[in-house]
């Protein structure tokens, strides 16, 4: 099984989780989406935050349809990590982005204020969007 040493180091734990879950995960993901784009003119930070939000609630519906949950240690990172397994050669460019843009995030929020470009905002807004469109359409069959 490809996820074998992130269930051994812990990162991850297989669990069934209900198709509502997903589905809630996945409505996250589009709310999100919602709100970065009414956000991007007035706050980039938050606009860029939220939009990060929403590519991790899709990747948490992808793997809540697996039948996985990231450890709640360092979740966004075993988030993405399982992710890029799961999805595989294809996505991992992506998937690389995505995770630099979760500690590009956290600096933002934590740490250094307003250090988000609109090009960066609009950026990952545009990646978000598509990638949320695709999780739900790998997921349509599942819900």
């Amino acid at each position: 099984m490809k996820y074998d040493d992130l269930l051994k180091s812990g990162r991850i734990r297989k669990e069934d989780v209900s198709p509502e879950e997903i589905s809630l995960a996945l409505g996250h993901a589009e709310r999100d989406l919602k709100t970065a784009r009414s956000l991007i003119e007035q706050d980039r930070d938050w606009s860029f935050s939220i939009a990060y939000n929403a590519v991790l609630q899709a990747s948490r519906a992808y793997m809540f349809a697996q039948g996985f949950r990231p450890a709640s240690s360092e979740s966004h990172k075993n988030t993405f990590a399982f992710m890029q397994l799961a999805l595989g050669r294809e996505y991992s460019a992506l998937m690389t982005y995505f995770d630099r843009m979760r500690a590009k995030r956290n600096r933002a929020v934590y740490d250094e204020v307003g250090t988000i470009t609109e090009t960066e905002a609009r950026n990952l807004l545009k990646k978000a969007e598509a990638f949320v469109e695709m999780i739900h359409g790998k997921l349509s069959k599942k819900l």
